[in-house]
């Protein structure tokens, strides 16, 4: 027998996660997930909401989630199309407006990165490509506390946007203003109330005291990169 799979690891949500997600989403569905008659579903409610919400937060193809639970790609296909916008019913709730958000982040040190929501390569959709993720997807913004908790995040945009274009007349940038300090990498060059690295110039080596400058900058900001790469 192998081993069980590890739903916390593959969705993003832990256990009591999972078991209000499915509460929530059980209580929207028109029919009941388990049939009483006819053709059974390949999937419980629980295991084709791990693969939704881990499609999303992984994007692993369609392909690999019907291999994992040995089922077909259009039936994974099938479950993700219909459960993603119940989905985001469910959690609505959960996902603080920009109002809120802002409010939150008053005064306090905010931590601000930019993350890439990859996609399938299509041709001829060039908008997609981020030249400094290597690959195509939507960006987002991503703000979050000094313990790493996520304040906010950004409606996506094309992939060729840079941080500082997602950034500038944004709502992330009215939450950030109201912060009492605002520490980002070095994408946020420019701005006049986000602290950043320092960029090494091209005539010479960072100085000691730049490289330590940098080195405190990143240790401030580690909260944030581990809650985009969570």
């Amino acid at each position: 027998m192998g081993k069980p799979l590890r739903f916390e690891r593959m969705s993003g949500l832990d256990k009591e996660q999972l078991d209000e997600l499915e509460s929530r989403v059980t209580g929207l569905l028109e029919r009941p997930w388990k049939k009483r008659v006819g053709r059974t579903r390949e999937l419980s409610l629980r295991e084709a909401l791990v693969v939704t919400c881990g499609y999303v937060r992984q994007n692993i193809i369609e392909d690999v989630w019907a291999d994992i639970f040995d089922i077909d790609q259009s039936t994974v296909s099938r479950y993700i199309a219909f459960l993603t916008p119940l989905v985001e019913t469910a959690t609505q709730e959960d996902r603080p407006t920009a109002e809120e958000a802002a409010e939150a982040t008053r005064g306090a040190i905010a931590l601000v990165d930019g993350t890439l929501w990859p996609c399938w390569s299509w041709d001829g959709e060039r908008e997609l490509w981020a030249g400094k993720y290597k690959t195509t997807g939507h960006g987002s913004l991503i703000v979050t506390n000094l313990e790493g908790r996520i304040t906010f995040v950004s409606e996506p945009v094309t992939g060729n946007r840079h941080d500082m274009a997602k950034l500038k007349g944004s709502a992330v940038e009215v939450i950030l203003k109201k912060a009492g300090g605002v520490f980002g990498d070095k994408g946020f060059i420019g701005t006049d109330y986000i602290t950043t690295p320092i960029r090494k110039p091209t005539c010479r080596k960072l100085l000691e005291w730049e490289n330590e400058w940098n080195s405190q900058v990143s240790s401030f900001r580690a909260p944030v990169e581990r809650a985009v790469a969570a």
